[in-house]
């Protein structure tokens, strides 16, 4: 898992993903009617995402040829690029003289959308202006001058403020839903990362109990080690007894050559007495051999539960630095929450 999960790509946001279109066109439109002021939501592309609130005579004029409507879509393009250039509302006289603001709508310096408005005037210019105008984009000049007449009159400072006011409460729906957005990526992932470290901790618990369970199986291996061990030295010790006894027959054997002379019975029964411990001795090589051979066995054992227990000690070893990653990226994610409610 990544921390870069709980971030939000930008690039993808749009306008209609951080705020509620509806809520914004009521504000908007009881914003308008209060302030006196006309104003209309776009995207990125300049495409509105509300209605216009409040639209004046005089500019519906203004839209009403292609080329009034391209003026004015020129005008809101240099004023738009103003304000992100500035990052803060700002003020400008449109192609026909009435002054508009705009106010950007930015999450982390990026644009998302624009609120542009206004349709005021500072003062009344001469009619010939208006004329002038009404002749170049293709409407009746009397009634555009008419129109104008009608435009509320207000100060570049009222203008300016009523936009910061738009702005505000803008910026801070499209800040609210985009730390919300990555409060719940946040908060997903560290379920996950919580899941996952249930799953790693129980697994090290199974991989704690194997450990055990093999230790138990070792230490019997090593004591059948111990018995075999006492075993042989039994053996050995029988073997030892035995050497004794056919040293003391081999000492009778000569005593009784020396009295016997050429009277050899005597060395018949000692001489046979020697070779059944000859047999005997044989015999107990054979019974050391195979100790020696279950003993090798279960060194062999011992040795491969020992490798089985070193593969378990890794498995816990990866189980535990799982546990570690996790733990860091929930530290991390902890502190990208604290981030988010200092920023709210």
């Amino acid at each position: 898992m990544n921390n870069e999960k709980a971030s939000v790509n930008l690039n993808d946001i749009k306008l209609q993903d951080v705020i509620d279109i509806g809520f914004l066109q009521k504000f908007q439109d009881n914003f308008a009617t209060a302030i006196g002021l006309a104003s209309v939501t776009v995207d990125t592309e300049g495409t509105p995402v509300t209605k216009p609130s409040r639209y004046t005579r005089f500019c519906n004029f203004v839209h009403s040829t292609e080329t009034g409507d391209n003026r004015c879509a020129e005008s809101h393009r240099k004023g738009g690029e103003e304000a992100v250039r500035l990052g803060k509302p700002v003020t400008y006289e449109c192609h026909a003289g009435l002054i508009d603001f705009a106010a950007p709508i930015m999450l982390e310096g990026k644009l998302i959308g624009t609120i542009l408005g206004g349709q005021v005037l500072e003062n009344f210019q001469q009619e010939e202006k208006y004329k002038q105008i009404a002749s170049e984009i293709g409407v009746e000049e009397m009634s555009f001058v008419a129109a104008a007449k009608e435009i509320r009159e207000m100060s570049n400072t009222e203008i300016l403020a009523a936009a910061e006011v738009l702005y505000v409460v803008a910026n801070n729906m499209a800040k609210t839903w985009y730390h919300e957005h990555k409060l719940k990526n946040a908060t997903n992932i560290l379920n996950e990362s919580l899941s996952q470290i249930a799953a790693t901790m129980e697994q090290l618990a199974a991989s704690a109990q194997e450990v055990s369970s093999s230790q138990n199986n070792l230490n019997k291996e090593i004591e059948n080690v111990n018995i075999m061990s006492q075993q042989i030295t039994e053996v050995l010790e029988f073997i030892r007894e035995i050497a004794d006894e056919t040293r003391m027959l081999g000492l009778n054997a000569a005593i009784e050559a020396a009295r016997a002379g050429t009277a050899g019975l005597g060395f018949g029964v000692v001489a046979e007495e020697i070779r059944k411990l000859s047999t005997e001795s044989k015999q107990t090589v054979s019974k050391i051999k195979s100790f020696i051979d279950n003993i090798q066995t279960s060194v062999t054992n011992t040795v491969r539960i020992g490798s089985d227990t070193l593969s378990v000690t890794e498995d816990q070893a990866a189980a535990i630095q799982e546990v570690t990653a996790s733990i860091e990226e929930i530290t991390a994610l902890a502190e990208s929450l604290n981030e988010l409610a200092h920023n709210n």
